[in-house]
């Protein structure tokens, strides 16, 4: 399984989900959806914003769970 880390980011800065809104100008349903993980897919662009404004890779907010990890959680 895919899972995106927006919401481990926020945590360890202390951010909340308008905090994210107000410095990527994304849209507030975006960010809403990202952070809890419901969206099936996220646009290079909107990528790129969270990279660029959050100071990370694409890959401290796109995780690789195994199969089998996922069913333990």
């Amino acid at each position: 399984m895919i899972r995106f880390s927006l919401d481990k980011i926020m945590k360890d800065r202390g951010l909340e989900q308008k905090d994210i809104v107000s410095i990527t100008g994304i849209n507030r349903n975006t960010v809403k959806a990202l952070a809890s993980n419901a969206n099936a897919r996220i646009d290079f662009p909107t990528l790129n914003t969270l990279c660029r404004t959050l100071g990370v890779l694409p890959g401290e907010l796109i995780e690789y769970l195994p199969e089998d990890d996922e069913e333990s959680r």
